[in-house]
């Protein structure tokens, strides 16, 4: 029988911890291994217990949970799910700290059952599987020439210059599309649209803190947008994002959400892109769980278009690139910090 996988749960409040225990144990695959109360305590007992992950509040007395996950990188590297409220301020400090190196978050509106996406059980064991027992940090996976493809390619009729970089990720999603899109120059020519799993509240957050970061314009999609050199849309939360041929020109389509699972589907954007220009564009599968996006590449694949997908080593789940590559549709598998030269080098 595997071992049982082993959370710390951090929240301020004694009934939230109550409820995130139940939500865990309940699958009779993990245990909870300890409690605190602040982030304080957070540190001293990741330290003591080496617990395979833990899941943290944002706002705590004390030490708040964006600086207990800091201490902690620091001292004893664990897998780290936060907890945030639906707000503005929740948005900013979730993305604070999965920079400060958390792997994923749920708001505490729905997250706990899995509201619009996997419940707090999956995303630990998926996590947990994916990782291993300790921490794996991004920075530290061995980077790859670009010129040597973790993956052979395969056969594609893609070789001018695409319309569009579509990229899609779920899990671990934020940090990795920031070290692709931070690594492309002020006048790159391809415009480029991201899908990637987060709440509505969220997304225009995310597409700001990109904007600073990036020497490329960020911000977040709105319905009828054109695709312009040196832009990255990001597709807002809550609803479908799609791509249209208006007489040659390519423009951007945000629509109500549907009944869905993901919102934006990264399989829809996918298949609108196929549709809109066949061939002509470069599709990017990066971490994320589950499998959206495979069958939006299946779709891209059979009209010439190029896919590539993230390496194993440096996903946080390797599940939406695993499957896009086990499908047979990765012209590329590369480490998350060799996509930014990649790009470089297809223009």
């Amino acid at each position: 029988m595997a071992e049982k996988v082993r959370v710390l749960v951090v929240d301020d409040s004694p009934f939230f911890r109550n409820r995130i225990r139940q939500a865990l144990e309940h699958t009779g695959e993990i245990t909870v291994a300890g409690e605190a109360g602040n982030g304080r305590e957070a540190v001293e007992l990741a330290t003591r217990l080496m617990p395979d992950l833990i899941t943290m509040d944002v706002a705590m007395p004390e030490m708040d949970g964006i600086a207990a996950v800091r201490e902690i990188m620091r001292a004893e590297p664990t897998n780290i799910i936060m907890f945030s409220a639906l707000t503005r301020d929740g948005a900013r400090a979730t993305l604070k700290a999965l920079d400060a190196g958390a792997v994923d978050f749920l708001s505490k509106q729905g997250g706990l059952d899995g509201a619009g996406g996997p419940s707090l059980s999956e995303r630990v064991l998926q996590i947990a599987r994916s990782r291993g027992s300790r921490h794996r940090p991004q920075q530290a996976a061995a980077i790859k020439p670009v010129a040597e493809p973790v993956h052979t390619p395969t056969t594609s009729s893609a070789t001018a210059l695409p319309q569009v970089i579509l990229i899609g990720a779920s899990t671990g999603g934020p940090v990795a599309i920031q070290r692709v899109l931070t690594a492309l120059p002020l006048e790159y020519p391809c415009p480029i649209l991201v899908a990637v799993h987060m709440p509505a509240e969220f997304t225009a957050t995310f597409a700001e803190r990109l904007d600073h970061a990036c020497a490329l314009t960020v911000r977040q999609a709105a319905d009828g947008d054109m695709l312009w050199p040196g832009t990255a849309l990001i597709a807002p939360g809550g609803c479908q994002t799609s791509l249209e041929n208006r007489n040659g020109r390519l423009q951007v389509r945000v629509a109500a959400g549907g009944d869905q699972i993901y919102k934006p589907s990264i399989d829809h954007l996918f298949a609108s892109a196929a549709q809109a220009i066949g061939g002509e564009c470069l599709a990017i599968v990066l971490t994320g769980m589950g499998s959206d996006g495979t069958e939006g590449a299946r779709r891209l694949k059979s009209r010439g278009a190029v896919i590539w997908s993230q390496d194993q080593a440096t996903s946080v789940v390797y599940g939406m690139p695993q499957a896009v590559d086990k499908a047979g549709l990765s012209d590329r598998v590369l480490p998350i910090d060799t996509f930014g030269e990649a790009l470089r080098g297809v223009v």
